[in-house]
Order: C-alpha cells, then sequence, then structure tokens
C-alpha cells in the first residue's frame, strides 16, 4: 500500500478524525500541516502505562500527530485513547467497529459489545470516555442478547469461549461483578494520571448494580435478586470469597444511602425468600447446603441484613407452632437425616436396605452423617451467635422469635401429641427443628459449660417466675421466654417468701433457660421414640423368625415392615448421637447438676462451696423457681447415654461426680424436690450411670466400666447416696393411687441392681445398714422421750417413722429382684422390717405369695415354660422362706404373723417345708422353718385366746374400722371420729385424708384421747384380774 493510502487508512482509524465533518475535512486539514522533526512533547512511553496508546497510534504517522497538535498536545491525545482502551477493558464494550486487522493488539480486548445503537446516535464517534460511559453501560445493560453483539477487537479470530462468554454475560449482577473485578486490576496497573478514571469506572459498577437491584422490573426475563444470591454463592463457595463480599458491601452502601424507590428491606427480602426456597431441597450431606449455609453466615453478620432477617422470620400467626418452621431459620433447622415426612421411606436416602447392610457399613455411613452434623451445627451456632451479637434489636428480636416459638411448640411435651401424630405434625415443629435448634443452643451454652465455673452461679431463677410482662419489658428486662410461670417447680414457693425479680437478667440466664426448654419440647420426645422402636423391632424380629421356620406366606410382609422400621430407628439414632452434640449436652446437664446442688445448699454467692452434709436448712431458697423440666432432662439425658451411646458415660468422670452429688442431694430430698415421681426418676438416672456388670450375649465385647467403678468407690458422700436410695426407695409408696402397684414397681424396679452392687462394697454395705435406726426412733416414741420435743422435732421425728414405715408395702407385685433384695438385705437389716406398721405388710406379701406357691392354688401359677415369663418359684420360695428365718428372731415379727387373715394358716407352713424338701434345699434350713412355723402358730393359740377373752369388750373401745380393741386411740380433727394410732398410721401411708370425710390429714394433726384410754387400761386391768379369779377353768 502507498504512503498515501496508509496515511488516509490512518486517518480514517484516528478516533480524533470525527470532529471533522467529513472524512475529506480532516484528510484536507492533516495535508495542510507540516509537523516539525523533533516534537517538544515527547511521544507516549511505555513507561507511562503498560496498556499505552503508543503501540495503538503510529509514533511516525505525520497525519495523526498533526491533526494531535491540532486539538491537544500528544500526552492528552495519549491519555484520551488509554481511558477508551480502559473502559473496554472493564466494561468489555465499544463504539468502534472498524476493521480489527486495523487496530493495534495491544491493551484491548478480544471480544467486545458493539453498541451499535449508540454509536449511530453519536454520529460516528468511536470512542469511549468518562462524559458517554454510564450511557454506554445503561444500554449495555439493556440488551437481550448481548453475545449477538460480540465483535472482534483483534485480528486474532481463534477461538476464545472464555473472552466470548465474559463479554456476552446475559446477566445483569454477575457482568457487574466481573466489571468491578476488571476495575480493581486497572486501578492497580494504570499509572497516576489515570488512577481517579479508574476508580470511577469501579464506582459506577457499584452504582449501576444498585440501580439495578433498585429497578429490577426494567430488566426483562432476568430475575435480579436469584443473581445477588447466585454470586454470593459463587463467591462462597470459591477459594476466595472476599472480592465477592467488599462488591456486595459496597453495593449495600449505597442501597442503605437511597431508598426513595425501593427501601433496603424490600431488596432483601426477596433475596431471602428465594435462598428459603432453595435450602429447604437440600441435603444434610449435600456439599451445596454448606455453601448456602454460608451465604446465610454472611447475612446473620451484616448488621443490615442481619435486621431484616430477623424481622423477615416473625412469623404471622406467632401462636401457631408450624409457622416457625415455615420461615427461612425454620427451613435451615429441619434439615436432617430423619424422614421428611414421617413413616414415609421412599426417598430417604439413608440406611437403605439394613437387612443386607453389614454392621460396619451402617457405621461408616452413621459416621458420615456425624461428620456432616458436625459442620452443619457449628454454622447453625454461628449463625445465632452472629444475630445475637449484631445489634440489641436484632438480639431482642431472635430471642422473641426463640421465645414465642418455643411457647408455641409446648404441646409437643403433652402425652396426647405422641398419640396423636397426624395431629402433632399439622401443629408443631418437626423433631430435626428442634433437635438442630437444641445442638445449636447448647453451644452457645458452652462458654460457661463447667461444672465449677463461677459464670453459672449469676443465673438467675427468678426469670422463670415473671409473668404479664408487657413488649416492652421484655425487651427492657431481657425476658422472652414464656409461661414458665405455669410450670411445676422443684418445690413450691414458701407462703412468707416474695419473689425478688432483677430489673434486668443476663444472656446467660436466658440461654440456659430457652436451651434446656428446647431439649425438654425435642431431646426427649426422640428418647421416647427410640425405646418404643427398639421394642417394635425386637418383636418384629421375633415374629419374621417365627413366619420363616412355620413357611407363613406373610414373612416378606414381616421384614418389609422389619425394614421399613430400621430405617427409621437408625436415622433417628444417627440424628441423636453425634458425638460432638453429645459432649456438649453432657456439658450442660453436669454443669446444671453441679448449679442446682449449689442451689440446694443455698448458695447464692459469687464461689462455689463445697458439699458438706448434713445439708443446711433452707431459707429463701432459689428451688422454688427452678422447673421441674430441668431436672427431668438431666435424667432423661443419662437415661439415654446408658441404652444408646454407653461408650460416652466412661470418657466423663468428672460429669459423673456432678451427677452423684445432684442425685445424693435430691433423690431423698423432699423438702429440696417434692415430687416423688421425679425423686424415683433419679433412681434410674443413678442406675444408668453406675458401673453395669451384667453377664453380656455370647461373643459381645464386655463394656468397659473402669472409670465408673473408680468414681462410684471414691465417691466421698457414698453413706448419704446410699441413705437417698433407701429414702426414695420408701417414699414411692406416697406416689400415686395406693393400687398403681406396677407403677411402684417400675420406679424400684432400677434400684434393685443398685442395692446389689452397693451391697458388694463396703462404703455402701456399712451405709445401707443406717436403716437400723428405725428401732431407736420407735423405741423413743414408745417411751414418751418424743412428748419433750418441740413440736417441729416432733413432726420430723414422726415424719422419719412415717417414711420409713412404707417399706413393706408391695403386696401382689413383686419380682424376684424384689424377693431377692430382701432377702439379702434382712440378713443384716432387721429392726425396720420388724417394725410394726411395717411387719404386717411384709408378712401379709410373703403369705400371699406362699399360698400361691406351695398352697392348693399352686398349679394356677404353671405355665409351659416358666423361662419365657422369667417366672422362678423355687427361687422365690427359698428368698421367701430365707426372709422368715432372717426375721424370726424378732418376737414381735412372730407374733404379727398370725393376724394376717386373708393368706395364714399353720397348714401353709407345714406345707412350706413340704416344698423345701422337694427342691432338694439343706436340711439345718428345712429344720429352721420347721421350729419357725411352730413358734408362730404358738403365738395364733394364744391371739386366739385373747380375742375370745375380749370379745365382750365394749363398742367405743373397739376400732371403727378394724373391729379391734384400741390400744393407743386418737381423735381424728376434722370428723371427730376416734381411731386406734396404728390403724390411722397405717391408712395416711396410703392415702393423706380423714378416711371418714376425705379432708385433707396428716399425722401431726391427730390428737390423744387420754380420756378415751384411761378408760380403756382400767376395763383392760379389771378384765384380767376376773379372769385370774375365775382361772383357767373360766
Amino acid at each position: 500500500m502507498s504512503d498515501q493510502g496508509n496515511n488516509n487508512q490512518n486517518i480514517s482509524c484516528n478516533p480524533f478524525a470525527a470532529l471533522f465533518s467529513s472524512l475529506a475535512d480532516a484528510k484536507q486539514f492533516a495535508s495542510g500541516q507540516k509537523p516539525p522533526q523533533s516534537s517538544a512533547e515527547p511521544p507516549c512511553s511505555q513507561s507511562e502505562s503498560e496498556n499505552s496508546v503508543s503501540d495503538s497510534v503510529d509514533d511516525n504517522d505525520d497525519s495523526v500527530a498533526e491533526i494531535s497538535r491540532s486539538f491537544r498536545s500528544r500526552q492528552e491525545l495519549c491519555e484520551q485513547l488509554n481511558v477508551n482502551h480502559m473502559i473496554q477493558r472493564i466494561f468489555l464494550i465499544t463504539l468502534d467497529n472498524s476493521d480489527p486487522s486495523l487496530r493495534g493488539g495491544n491493551g484491548i480486548p478480544p471480544r467486545c459489545v458493539y453498541l451499535e445503537e449508540m454509536a449511530a446516535d453519536l454520529d460516528g464517534q468511536d470512542w469511549l470516555d468518562m462524559d458517554n460511559i454510564e450511557q454506554a453501560l445503561f444500554n449495555r445493560l439493556l440488551l437481550l442478547e448481548p453475545g449477538n453483539h460480540l465483535i472482534y477487537m483483534t485480528s486474532c479470530s481463534t477461538v476464545n469461549l472464555s473472552a466470548d462468554r465474559d463479554a456476552g454475560e446475559k446477566c445483569a449482577i454477575p457482568y457487574l461483578f466481573a466489571c468491578y473485578q476488571r476495575a480493581k486490576e486497572e486501578v492497580t496497573k494504570v499509572p497516576e494520571k489515570l488512577l481517579s478514571f479508574a476508580v470511577r469506572c469501579k464506582n459506577l459498577t457499584v452504582s449501576n448494580t444498585r440501580t439495578v437491584l433498585l429497578t429490577p422490573e426494567i430488566y426483562i426475563s432476568q430475575n435480579i435478586y436469584e443473581q445477588l444470591l447466585d454470586l454470593l454463592l459463587d463467591g462462597f463457595s470459591g477459594a476466595q470469597p472476599e472480592e465477592v463480599v467488599e462488591f456486595v458491601e459496597e453495593v449495600i452502601a449505597g442501597l442503605l444511602s437511597d431508598q426513595e424507590v425501593r427501601t433496603f428491606e424490600e431488596v432483601i427480602v426477596p433475596v431471602l425468600d428465594i435462598f428459603q426456597g432453595r435450602v429447604k431441597d437440600l441435603d444434610l450431606c449435600q456439599p451445596l447446603l454448606y455453601s448456602y449455609l454460608d451465604v446465610l453466615l454472611y447475612f446473620s453478620h451484616h448488621k443490615d441484613i442481619a435486621k431484616v432477617l430477623v424481622e423477615h422470620i416473625q412469623p404471622k400467626d406467632p401462636a401457631n407452632g408450624l409457622q416457625y418452621q415455615k420461615t427461612l431459620l425454620g427451613a435451615v433447622l429441619s434439615i436432617s437425616c430423619l424422614l421428611k415426612t414421617p413413616g414415609i421411606v421412599e426417598g430417604h436416602g439413608y440406611f437403605l436396605n439394613p437387612s443386607r447392610s453389614s454392621a460396619q457399613e451402617t457405621k461408616v455411613q452413621e459416621a458420615n452423617i456425624h461428620q456432616f452434623m458436625g459442620q452443619f451445627h457449628d454454622k447453625l451456632h454461628q449463625v445465632l451467635k452472629n444475630l445475637l451479637q449484631r445489634s440489641g434489636e436484632t438480639r431482642h428480636l431472635l430471642l422473641s422469635w426463640l421465645g414465642n416459638c418455643l411457647q408455641a411448640n409446648a404441646g409437643r411435651a403433652k402425652i396426647w401429641a405422641n398419640q396423636m401424630p397426624e395431629i402433632f405434625f399439622q401443629m408443631y415443629a418437626s423433631d430435626a427443628f428442634f433437635l438442630n435448634l437444641g445442638a445449636a443452643l447448647l453451644k452457645l451454652c458452652q462458654p460457661f459449660c463447667r461444672p465449677r465455673s463461677p459464670k453459672l452461679l449469676t443465673f438467675n431463677p427468678t426469670y422463670c417466675a415473671l409473668k404479664d410482662l408487657s413488649e416492652e419489658e421484655r425487651h427492657n428486662r431481657n425476658v422472652h421466654a414464656k409461661g414458665l410461670d405455669k410450670e411445676t417447680c422443684l418445690i413450691p414457693v414458701p407462703p412468707q417468701q416474695l419473689v425478688e425479680s432483677a430489673q434486668s437478667y443476663s444472656l446467660l440466664t436466658e440461654n440456659l433457660i430457652l436451651t434446656q426448654l428446647t431439649m425438654h419440647l425435642g431431646f426427649h420426645r426422640l428418647h421416647e421414640q427410640m425405646v418404643k422402636m427398639n421394642q417394635s423391632l425386637h418383636r418384629l424380629q421375633v415374629t419374621w423368625q417365627e413366619a420363616q421356620r412355620t413357611a407363613n406366606p406373610m414373612s416378606e410382609q414381616f421384614l418389609e415392615q422389619f425394614e421399613r422400621l430400621m430405617i427409621v430407628y437408625l436415622s433417628t439414632k444417627a440424628a441423636t448421637t453425634q458425638p460432638a452434640m453429645l459432649q456438649c449436652c453432657l456439658n450442660l446437664q453436669a454443669s446444671m447438676a453441679a448449679l442446682l446442688v449449689q442451689l440446694g445448699m443455698g448458695n447464692q454467692g459469687p464461689e462455689h462451696v463445697a458439699l458438706n452434709f448434713p445439708l443446711p436448712s433452707l431459707q429463701n431458697t432459689m428451688l422454688c423457681y427452678i422447673p421441674e423440666f430441668f431436672a427431668e432432662n438431666l435424667g432423661d439425658f443419662f437415661i439415654f447415654l446408658r441404652r444408646f451411646a454407653d461408650d460416652v458415660l466412661e470418657t466423663s468422670a468428672e460429669s459423673l461426680e456432678q451427677i452423684l452429688s445432684f442425685i445424693t442431694v435430691f433423690m431423698g430430698n423432699v423438702e429440696r424436690m417434692k415430687n416423688p415421681h421425679l425423686r424415683a426418676k433419679l433412681a434410674e438416672v443413678l442406675e444408668a450411670v453406675m458401673p453395669h456388670m451384667e453377664p453380656v450375649a455370647p461373643g459381645a465385647a464386655q463394656p468397659i466400666v473402669f472409670q465408673r467403678e473408680r468414681v462410684f468407690c471414691s465417691y466421698r458422700h457414698a453413706p448419704q447416696l446410699a441413705e437417698a436410695l433407701i429414702t426414695v426407695f420408701v417414699d414411692i409408696e406416697f406416689t400415686g393411687d395406693p393400687h398403681q402397684f406396677e407403677q411402684k414397681f417400675n420406679y424400684r424396679r432400677p434400684m434393685y441392681p443398685i442395692l446389689k452392687y452397693m451391697w458388694s462394697k463396703d462404703s455402701y454395705r456399712e451405709s445401707i445398714k443406717y436403716l437400723s435406726k428405725i428401732k431407736i426412733l420407735q423405741l423413743e416414741r414408745d417411751r414418751g422421750e418424743w412428748d419433750s420435743l418441740p413440736p417441729d422435732a416432733r413432726r420430723e421425728k414422726e415424719s422419719s417413722l412415717q417414711m420409713f414405715g412404707q417399706l413393706g408395702r408391695f403386696h401382689n407385685i413383686m419380682s424376684n429382684e424384689t424377693i431377692g433384695t430382701l432377702a439379702f438385705l434382712t440378713s443384716e437389716i432387721k429392726g425396720i422390717f420388724v417394725h410394726p406398721f411395717l411387719a404386717e405388710r411384709i408378712i401379709s406379701m410373703l403369705n400371699y405369695f406362699l399360698q400361691h406357691l406351695v398352697g392348693p392354688k399352686m398349679g394356677a401359677l404353671k405355665v409351659k415354660d416358666f423361662s419365657e415369663f422369667d417366672f422362678k418359684p423355687q427361687q422365690l420360695v427359698s428368698d421367701i422362706c430365707t426372709i422368715y428365718l432372717n426375721l424370726g428372731d424378732e418376737e414381735n415379727f412372730c407374733a404379727t404373723v398370725p393376724k394376717d387373715g386373708r393368706s395364714y394358716s399353720p397348714t401353709l407352713f407345714s406345707q412350706t417345708v413340704r416344698v423345701l424338701k422337694k427342691i432338694n434345699k439343706p436340711g439345718n434350713m428345712i429344720v429352721a422353718f420347721g421350729l419357725l412355723a411352730d413358734k408362730i402358730k404358738s403365738h395364733a393359740d394364744r391371739q386366739q385366746q385373747e380375742e375370745e377373752t375380749y370379745s365382750d369388750a365394749p363398742d367405743e373401745f373397739l376400732d371403727p374400722i378394724m373391729s379391734t380393741l384400741m390400744l393407743d386411740p386418737v381423735l381424728l380433727p376434722s370428723s371427730n371420729v376416734t381411731v386406734d394410732r396404728s390403724t390411722i398410721a397405717r391408712h395416711l401411708l396410703s392415702d393423706q385424708t380423714d378416711p371418714f370425710n376425705r379432708s385433707p390429714l396428716t399425722m401431726d394433726q391427730i390428737r390423744p384421747n387420754e380420756e378415751l384410754k384411761q378408760r380403756i387400761l382400767q376395763w383392760l386391768d379389771k378384765h384380767k384380774q376376773e379372769s385370774l379369779q375365775l382361772g383357767p377353768s373360766g
């Protein structure tokens, strides 16, 4: 090409040629200019900019130089062209559609979107500058298919998919973010003269993103809010999310400064709704879930988004428990390995085909679930922590949400809820929701969950007594849990004690209460479900095996039922046994045990006090504000560990010491825990944490109990623990209806292995013998030593005697363990069992069993297979005879045996001797029992004679209930009826009411009828003298 041709071509490509009315004018102007040989202005150098225009504008091109000098200096021209190229590199747009082979290659992006309409409007201007970039960017964002407007910017025509994708990006938000990234890069590279232009370009990306979010309706076929969420998601999925966060932070700052078109909330809420719609369908073990949780973490960390978030999750109907699950936070909390739809295993992704999976495969899958659960709970905890820390308003809204949620779901703890699952799932949030909420709250409690932490003692139980607070008061005083004033507490509030509530409550107090309430509503129900499923699985397995053995066509159906239930069971077990969650719960419950012991000792100071006995009397106690579910949660958790995660107990020696102290203080102390059912449950807790030595199935590993054995044997309050156990063993008689024998047996069942274990340890064995104190109490009272005592001291003596008097009330429901326990206890402890009140009860029970085991009714107990029902009649007969022989030296006991008019007869004991011979018992035992039978018969003959002697006693001397001669008549205050003291004492053991008018009655209310007693004694003396005068013949 000729020089003239080159010159013409260069002029046509020169952006400043557009300043002339035609190309011809530009050529004419250029031809009339004579540039000097050496320019005063130095050419643009590479040092001025890495992407200098010197490569795209030829320094030797005279026509360019002439035009440049006519309008501005060479530097100004370079600067303008550099700005144009920089804008092209940042926004990937251009107004220049000339032949790419005629452009310089350096500093120009390979692809750009050609803004044809704008180029036409500018009448041929083919460069971008800071005056037209805003319009150019706006036009670019409005293009429906920017990929259709791509042009090559360089002569290289090689396929470049990355360049095509970047320049042709259809979505506004990711495009602007990419521009932001490129602008940031330019800021670090351009010379100082261009720095302000690069910064302006970066700011333009932010301001246009703000505009896009404020006017999303302009961008047809685009979901702007989805794009923002996806941008965050991609950022947190990548290696460096900081750039995305920086960009979004700048955009948010712009949104907050300009809320005329749309408020900040109106922009963020659609993003939150999209987030919720997506996350509810994700799976616990799906890696994508954790990117979404990182986005949620960002939301919770940003002060302004966090406020919108907690406002957005408030349900329209706060009283509807299920509505909380349908919020964004509720949707996240509902993610679990539990079944999404109860009873529907189809589509469930865990523990498929359990009967065909090996134990190792099941264990690996459970470990995998636990690993994901650990990450999940960590992120949930951090979300809640962020929301609590962002601002006072955000914290108040979150705690209000939690408090309202727990109150709306309080029905989960009702008995009927478990019996009506169809209604339950329509009214309340799911088990998964509460399990995950509990796990997150447990983590929030960990900073102060150490048994000896001074922070624990700042817990203020009066929080639970507050009621009828306005929303403003709740906000100001930090009281967000509701309905706690209706909960039953460990003890009633003493009549004279006033509630001294605090002006404001700490976050520690709220955390503890909200966590305990969540555990009460969530974990307890899952525990019950697992126990029931365990039992059902055992029954199904037996049924299926029997069906297979008999070729029953139903066997396949039984197997299918077993498979479905096993999937549910294994999923539930995996969800409830996540190691980190169990450890957090263990820390909490051990700390609560320590706290309750401190409150039980009356300690309200800042430092922990060592536990010592006897315990001080309670004054202004805080126990009356502690809901019973605190103790129920503690007990439930350790029983759960014993059943489903026994290995955790072996690694928790310090925690076990705290639990033993808690049980020692509360189990036998009605002044500190009134509910006898709850105190009886503590015996089950004690059985759960004690060392277990029972034989295991063949091939199974013996559980390791070394640490538990060490803790039990070295426990310094062993005597008091044994005393508490025996006390609650007796106190069970006060529970429920006097005829609820099965319930009382179930309460006592866990106590038998504990007693056997204690009996094998010297430190405990000596302690159990304290029961002989009953004899001393009895003698003190009979000698009149109590009469001189103050009323309170006497009442305490009467209460102790009455309490010990319950032990014999077993009646018909008795097991091998019960009889066996009595057999070894009576070998060294006799006083309590021969107490007048107890002796007749024990005798009634023993005679009743003997009558059915060796008497005429013995055939009614025969079944096909004794072992199937764990029935051991020979052992029962042997143990009952052992009890008789152990107590047979006590005359009071022998004299009471014939008074059992229901089951005793002389032939009963002779039949027992016959059975002892038949079952090959030792000869010395048979001889001793025969001698005892003769001794008892002599008492029976003597009593028969006395009855005949006193048969003519006046009616007023006879007990109106028993029709026997009264020896210690007492007056009942409300009915004004006189009965014998022993009769009313026995009655009050089971029923604390006056038997004649059902008014409440306690032993300390009765009054001796001294006048009648003297008349009875005079009549007896007179009657005896008359009998002596008549002689034996009379």
